[in-house]
């Protein structure tokens, strides 16, 4: 078995996925799939073709425009998926019988109740930007202007690297603080599934529960890896932006910072791309902080997790082989 699996050519995937709530969202080039482990133990399967925003509007496909887009898009059908998969897990069942609350009866009335669930999405897109906004750009920020307070004569790269690590210590914090926490743990074991069966699949093998379970749960191509490059190709940006411009006051500084959001994240994707695409000891080494950090998002999947895995990534395979080569 081991040698038939080492004869099986590889090759890269653009398909990837995120985990849910007893569940995993697979994407691949023109469809999208959901599969939820129901608590009856079924399959629930929802697949769906996808709607790209490129192929409406072109201009938002073009380098260093598309990041930001595709990331905004990402986090919405992400959103959307989450709260798909706990419509089916209910903290209790008298939440399940619970009668809506008059806002969402008010908003339901008069907006319909795909438009009330459109208003809830972009409320929590909304929000969990905010929250990372604050959390990893402003928070260090501030605590770099009460660190100059302290020691007024201290050099500015000094502060550039004071809030550097602290941004990074945040984020390291943030992902090991999550990982603890029982609920969110069982949700990277699906993570975990995701990588695995992806993996399988990159190397050409049989999608079966005992080939993915043998496979790494960390893929250098994950979210969380993403994530990471953005903190540091921020922190080499500020470095130079402010090393260039002096802003009058803290608050200016931040204005700034978030104004430059867009540019980070546009960087960071096609650097992404590029280090995706390729597979040599710069590259390795390159990936090796956003391996290592899903020691904390990701978690060894059950079998019954891998088969959630294995069949949301069947249903957005491409009808013509080879048509989701990266």
């Amino acid at each position: 078995m081991a040698e038939e699996k080492q004869s099986c050519p590889s090759f890269k995937t653009m398909i990837g996925g995120q985990a849910l709530i007893e569940g995993i969202m697979m994407r691949g080039p023109s469809k999208q799939s959901i599969v939820v482990r129901k608590p009856d133990g079924e399959l629930e399967v929802k697949t769906e073709e996808l709607q790209l925003v490129k192929e409406k509007h072109p201009i938002l496909g073009v380098p260093f425009i598309r990041g930001s887009v595709n990331f905004i898009d990402s986090m919405v059908k992400g959103v959307k998926a989450l709260m798909y998969s706990a419509e089916f897990y209910p903290e209790d069942e008298e939440e399940a019988d619970e009668e809506p609350s008059k806002l969402d009866a008010w908003l339901t009335d008069k907006l319909g109740s795909e438009k009330t669930a459109s208003v809830f999405i972009g409320l929590a897109v909304a929000v969990g930007l905010v929250f990372s906004i604050v959390l990893f750009m402003l928070v260090p920020t501030a605590l770099g202007g009460a660190f100059m307070t302290v020691f007024p004569s201290t050099p500015f790269w000094v502060r550039h690297l004071f809030e550097g690590v602290v941004r990074i210590a945040i984020f390291i914090g943030y992902l090991a603080f999550c990982s603890r926490t029982k609920d969110i743990k069982r949700v990277f074991s699906y993570h975990g599934a995701e990588h695995k069966t992806i993996f399988c699949y990159e190397r050409g093998l049989e999608l079966t529960v005992e080939n993915v379970r043998d496979m790494p749960r960390h893929h250098p191509r994950c979210g969380t890896s993403f994530l990471f490059v953005v903190i540091i190709v921020a922190i080499l940006l500020y470095s130079v932006l402010f090393s260039i411009i002096t802003p009058p006051n803290i608050v200016v500084r931040m204005l700034l910072q978030v104004a430059m959001l867009p540019i980070i994240v546009g960087i960071t994707y096609e650097l992404n791309r590029l280090v995706g695409r390729h597979d040599n000891a710069l590259t390795r080494f390159l990936t090796k902080p956003g391996l290592w950090l899903q020691n904390f998002t990701t978690f060894e999947p059950d079998d019954t997790m891998i088969e959630v895995g294995i069949e949301a990534l069947k249903q957005v395979l491409p009808d013509q082989k080879g048509a989701d080569i990266w």
